[in-house]
C-alpha cells in the first residue's frame, strides 16, 4: 500500500522528519543499517550551542531550543576556550566573533584543574548545553510509531523510480511506494538524488575523529565545561565519567562507515596534551563520524527545484541534533503548504533550489 511519505535515512534528520510528517499522513522510513542512528547520529559531540553556525543555521538552532527543552534532553555544560601565547590572535578573533568572555588563567583552572602552564589566555561562555541524543532519538521514534509510522532497518535503497502517483523504492525488504520521497540520507544524500534522477547538490562528507580517555588524574569531570583550543584545533568534553577528545579535523571523504586514522588522532591528542598537565596514558575507545556539508555549509530543507515530490533534509554538518526540531517542523510545513514558523529569508537560505 502506498504511503504519503517515504523517508530514506534513519539518522536524526530522518527520525525527526518521521515524527513531524506522521502528523500529516502515513510514513515509512527505511534505514540501510541494522539500527537507527548508526552513523554520525551515534557519534556526535552532542552539544546545543545557539551561537554556532551561519545565520540560517543559527535561526534553526534558536528555533529548536524550546522543543529540546520540552523533550527534557538538555543539561548545562558551558564552554571554555583556551590558547597559548602564540595563539593570541586566533583567541582574540574568536572572542570578538562570539559571546566568550575572557577570564584569568586562575579562574579557568578553577573550572578545569588540569589546565597547564601553556594556557596563556582563556574565555568562557555559559551558552552551551549537552544533548541527550539517545533520548531524543527514542522520543522521536516513539512519536512516529505512535502515529502509525513504520521505521525499518537493514533496508538500503537499491533502486528508485518515479511513478505516476509518486515514488517506488526497491530494498532487500521489498518494494515501497509513496506520494513523496524524503531524502535524509546523510553522507549518501547526493547519491540518493542521483538514483532518483535528480541533480546532486555538491554535498561533501568530512571525517571527524574522537577518542575517549579516562578521567584525567581520576578527577570528577562531570561539571567541567567543554574545552576548545583556539581556532578549534581540538576539543574535549566530559562524557560518562571520562573525557572525549577530538582533533577537530575536517577531511573530505567518500560516504562510508568512518573510522579514525591513528596519526590524525595522535596529533589531536598531542595538541590537547600541550594545554593540560595530565598526559594521555591510554584510550578507552576511538571512533570517527562523517559531518556532511553543502557547499555553503547551510542545511538543505525543502522540495527539490526539479521535482516538488522529492524533499530534502540533508547537509546537517555538525548541527544535526541542535537543529533537528526546527528543521523537521520546516520540512513538515513546506510539505503541508502551510506558513513556516521561520522567516522568509531563512527559509530561502535553506531551500535546495539555491543550488539549481
Amino acid at each position: 500500500m502506498a504511503r504519503d511519505f517515504l523517508i530514506i535515512g534513519g539518522g536524526i534528520a530522518g527520525i525527526a522528519a518521521a515524527a513531524e510528517l506522521s502528523k500529516l499522513g502515513s510514513v515509512t522510513l527505511i534505514e540501510a543499517e541494522a539500527t537507527l542512528a548508526h552513523h554520525a547520529s551515534s557519534r556526535s559531540a552532542a552539544l546545543y550551542e545557539p551561537g554556532y553556525g551561519l545565520p540560517a543555521v543559527l535561526a534553526l538552532t534558536v528555533a529548536s531550543g524550546a522543543a529540546l527543552q520540552a523533550e527534557g534532553v538538555l543539561s548545562p555544560r558551558g564552554l571554555l576556550l583556551v590558547a597559548s601565547a602564540e595563539e593570541q590572535a586566533a583567541f582574540e578573533a574568536e572572542c570578538a566573533g562570539s559571546d566568550f568572555a575572557p577570564i584569568s588563567r586562575d579562574a579557568a583552572r578553577a573550572l578545569v584543574p588540569i589546565l597547564g602552564d601553556n594556557v596563556a589566555f582563556a574565555a568562557r561562555s555559559d551558552r552551551a548545553w549537552d544533548i541527550d541524543t539517545d533520548r531524543l532519538i527514542q522520543s522521536y521514534a516513539r512519536a512516529a510509531r505512535s502515529r502509525g509510522a513504520d521505521l525499518l532497518t537493514a533496508a538500503p535503497a537499491q533502486a528508485i523510480a518515479r511513478t505516476a502517483s509518486g515514488w517506488r523504492v526497491e530494498t532487500p525488504k521489498g518494494s515501497f511506494e509513496a506520494a513523496r520521497l524524503v531524502n535524509a540520507a546523510g553522507p549518501w544524500a547526493d547519491r540518493v538524488a542521483e538514483m532518483a534522477g535528480l541533480k546532486p547538490k555538491g554535498l561533501t562528507p568530512y571525517r571527524r575523529s574522537m577518542a575517549r580517555i579516562p578521567a584525567p588524574a581520576g578527577l570528577d569531570t562531570r561539571a567541567w565545561p567543554m574545552l576548545f583550543g583556539a581556532g578549534e584545533s581540538w576539543y574535549a568534553k566530559p562524557d560518562a565519567g571520562a573525557l572525549i577528545v577530538s582533533p577537530a579535523e575536517e577531511h573530505a571523504t567518500e560516504p562510508h562507515d568512518a573510522w579514525p586514522e591513528d596519526m590524525v588522532l595522535a596529533e589531536g591528542l598531542a595538541r590537547y596534551e600541550a594545554m593540560v598537565s595530565e598526559p594521555v596514558t591510554r584510550l578507552l575507545a576511538s571512533w570517527a563520524g562523517l559531518r556532511t556539508f553543502a557547499p555553503d555549509r547551510v542545511l538543505l530543507v525543502g522540495p527539490d527545484p526539479d521535482d516538488a515530490g522529492f524533499l530534502w533534509s540533508a547537509g546537517q554538518g555538525g548541527y544535526g541534533f541542535q537543529t533537528a526540531p526546527a528543521a523537521a517542523a520546516l520540512l513538515a510545513a513546506l510539505a503541508a503548504g502551510t506558513a513556516p514558523a521561520l522567516d522568509a529569508d531563512t527559509v530561502a537560505a535553506l531551500a535546495p533550489a539555491r543550488f539549481g
